[in-house]
């Protein structure tokens, strides 16, 4: 016990150096913020933009350190020493390494800490007795704050134990630790894994930037926690890049990316957008719900051509030739000139809205043409250009051009499309006319999430008149060549000062060479539509449709992408049950599989079921197998009938009791079916005050769904969630509902902790062992 106690006080001491470290590069950062603030707004436009690029670097670095306080180190690597060349070649004394959140170098840039991400520390997550990478001892640092608590000890070289019995590598890497942290009281917000990541999670965090990674994985397996870490690795490990180019990620819910939204920025990085499907396209937010057949008809990749025709449409022949006056000469609009000048102006090739200044300005030359045979003489280039300019300015003329190459807005022609019945008649013939009646609506109704990509197709195909950013562009390109050598000479003065922000040149220079705020590479992606991303992380991607799966790939030329999912969740009408159906079409071959297979966060009881439900419902539910056991995991709560109310009631109460803290840790979720929330929402707060306290209830109805530490929800809220009780209420009406049987799955793998099945009706096939 006493060597235990001198090992915890010695890694004390080290911790405890540390933080010191991390202290001083923490005053350091905000000193030369303030230095840089203290200079004020005066000086020559190129001095003030230099400050405003160093104050963002300055704030991002500050930003950083602070984020990782929490176990800045968890881990300590003991390795097999190097050969001493002074001693003959015999080796020396065993090497040190100890890991964690960020990489902390001493004034001297001796490596004191090093960053869980780089290649030093993959043993630390990799390392077994059978292959140790030479580890001869993996520890891991238990801490609260900034005291150790704690160390679990994994010896992987059985011939240098000692003498205080040194734990033997268990099948999962820091047991202890992992364990603990499952067993702990979710808050409402995931924490990342970063102490605790698993080999077969290590090896896809770790996998290659290049192509599409598929990561399947059943309840629990750490899926999207992975996905988070990869991010967060790939933006360590291609940082030239991916500082440059960003990252995004697309969540099911803003509620779900609200709970993971902390986990990047524990891990150092904060660069990443994060958004949903409906709020893809900026300013626009798609929150409208429609019924599942509609969701599914406008999945289809078909309406890509359907969007190609609309647009089409809006480029078309008159019916007959039109006649217009100027300075007494009668001018004709002709079809043949019409039709020319349309298939001259589509094999540009550019979008519908660009292509069309081509199409006007063919179409004035050709009546410019025919004004000068009425003149009988050559117009002057100065006569022509007014003649011209009063021709653009004819109130027929224009009607008449702009009847013939429609200028229309993404919004308007998809507007059109859903609402006219013609125009989908028209655009789609494909589709029944049961099929067209699906999915028409009201003019300008509420957009849904299966419209955003029917506007991303057309706005692709439409785009934007350009001309001025163009000219602004090329305005730009000498003031960006010559802030990129002023970059390199600051950079190259700074390294002699010691500075400590690692940024490459031409970044530097991205923040000299324009004027204005400063905006960070994921707040410009995020208001550009067609921005071209370096990686994109897909979370539940199983939900995603073809024409969603085209829109996302259409923001990553490269095809590098993280897809993280499960097709035994899918819900929703238009999502997957097959990677290869969804994926092929639009990436071919350039995408590769990876299945996590264990959960470490649903107990095995209740995996085990609920594997049971799947098999017995046919869903393509990926092989599962539960990390620990929990005693009394589930709980079979059969009432009588009408009594489901006030079982739903006693049984928060007394799991709020048990699970819920005051400290605000501690989760309970009440999940049935959509129609029942209501109704069981009233009964559970009613049951709240002699739960949790009087004033807990209005406390609670003010917090986002989240935040709660007692909520009711549809299985479709509770994606990607997880808590320490659940209450699945009527687990038939669940399966009955509009996500059918992966509903069910889901709603029954979101504990960690318990399951209690509240039911009056008979269990599902497969739900009793």
């Amino acid at each position: 016990m006493a060597g235990r106690q001198d090992e915890l006080a010695h890694e004390q001491e080290v911790v405890d150096e540390l933080y010191a470290r991390l202290d001083v590069l923490r005053e350091r950062a905000r000193g030369r913020l303030r230095d840089v603030r203290r200079e004020g707004p005066s000086g020559s436009p190129q001095n003030r933009s230099e400050r405003d690029a160093f104050a963002t670097l300055y704030e991002d670095r500050a930003a950083q350190l602070d984020a990782v306080e929490d176990r800045l180190a968890f881990g300590r690597l003991d390795l097999d020493p190097e050969p001493n060349a002074d001693s003959g070649g015999e080796a020396g004394e065993a090497a040190v390494r100890y890991v964690g959140r960020i990489g902390l170098t001493d004034d001297d840039q001796r490596s004191m800490l090093t960053d869980w991400r780089a290649p030093a520390a993959e043993a630390f997550y990799r390392a077994t007795s059978l292959q140790p990478a030479g580890v001869r001892r993996r520890r891991h640092l238990v801490t609260s704050g900034r005291r150790v608590t704690g160390l679990e000890d994994e010896l992987l070289d059985l011939d240098h134990a000692d003498d205080e019995g040194t734990l033997a590598a268990s099948s999962l890497s820091g047991e202890g630790a992992l364990l603990a942290a499952l067993a702990t009281r979710r808050t409402g917000r995931m924490s990342d894994i970063v102490a605790t990541i698993q080999a077969e999670q290590d090896r896809v965090i770790r996998s290659d930037l290049a192509g599409a990674l598929v990561v399947q994985g059943g309840p629990g397996t750490g899926k999207t926690a992975v996905a988070l870490h990869r991010a967060a690795y790939l933006l360590y490990a291609h940082r030239r890049l991916l500082d440059r180019s960003g990252v995004l990620l697309v969540g099911p819910s803003r509620s779900f990316l609200r709970y993971i939204d902390q986990v990047l920025p524990s891990l150092g990085e904060t660069g990443v957008v994060s958004t949903t499907l409906g709020e893809l396209l900026p300013g626009l937010t798609a929150t409208a719900i429609e019924d599942g057949e509609a969701t599914e008809i406008k999945g289809r990749l078909l309406w890509a051509d359907v969007i190609r025709r609309a647009v089409r449409a809006r480029e078309r022949v008159p019916e007959r030739d039109l006649r217009v006056r100027l300075d007494g000469h009668d001018l004709v609009i002709r079809r043949r000139d019409v039709r020319d000048a349309i298939a001259r102006a589509r094999r540009t090739h550019k979008p519908h809205n660009e292509a069309r200044g081509g199409f006007v300005r063919d179409m004035l030359a050709r009546l410019a043409e025919q004004y000068q045979t009425a003149e009988g003489r050559d117009l002057t280039p100065e006569d022509r250009a007014v003649v011209l300019e009063d021709l653009r300015g004819l109130r027929d003329v224009r009607v008449a051009l702009n009847l013939a190459w429609f200028p229309i807005s993404p919004k308007k022609l998809v507007d059109d499309l859903l609402s006219r019945p013609h125009r989908l008649a028209e655009a789609a013939p494909e589709l029944t006319d049961a099929e067209r009646a699906a999915v028409l609506r009201a003019p300008w109704a509420p957009w849904t999430e299966s419209d955003v990509p029917l506007l991303d197709e057309a706005a692709e195909l439409l785009g934007d008149d350009d001309a001025v950013a163009r000219a602004e562009e090329r305005a730009l390109a000498a003031e960006r060549a010559e802030a990129l050598a002023h970059a390199r000479s600051v950079l190259a003065s700074g390294a002699a000062a010691g500075s400590m922000i690692q940024i490459d040149a031409e970044t530097l220079a991205e923040r000299f060479a324009s004027s204005g705020p400063r905006l960070t590479t994921a707040e410009r992606a995020a208001s550009d539509r067609a921005w071209a991303y370096g990686h994109v992380v897909v979370d539940e991607a199983q939900e995603l449709s073809p024409m969603a799966w085209r829109m996302l790939a259409r923001r990553v030329p490269t095809r590098s992408m993280t897809i993280v999912g499960d097709v035994a969740q899918t819900s929703s009408h238009a999502g997957a049950r097959s990677w290869s159906a969804a994926l092929t079409p639009v990436l071919r071959d350039g995408w590769r599989l990876e299945e996590l297979t264990v959960s470490y966060r649903t107990p095995a009881a209740v995996a085990d079921a609920a594997q049971r439900v799947a098999k017995a419902a046919s869903l393509p539910a990926s092989p599962l197998t539960a990390a620990r056991e929990v005693p009394g995991a589930i709980v079979d709560a059969r009432v009588p009938d009408g009594g489901t109310r006030a079982a739903v009631a006693d049984a928060v109460g007394s799991l709020a009791r048990e699970f819920v803290g005051a400290d605000g840790a501690g989760r309970v979720a009440v999940i049935a079916a959509a129609d029942a929330v209501a109704g069981l929402r009233t009964a559970v707060e009613a049951a709240l005050p002699d739960a949790l306290g009087a004033g807990e209830a209005a406390r609670l109805a003010a917090q986002r769904p989240e935040d709660q530490q007692v909520t009711v929800l549809a299985p479709r809220e509770v994606k990607g969630l997880e808590y320490d009780a659940v209450v699945l209420v009527e687990p038939a009406d669940v399966a009955a509902g509009a996500g059918g049987w992966s509903d069910l799955y889901v709603a029954m793998t979101r504990p960690t902790q318990r399951l209690v099945v509240v039911h009056e009706r008979a269990l599902p096939p497969g739900f009793e062992g």
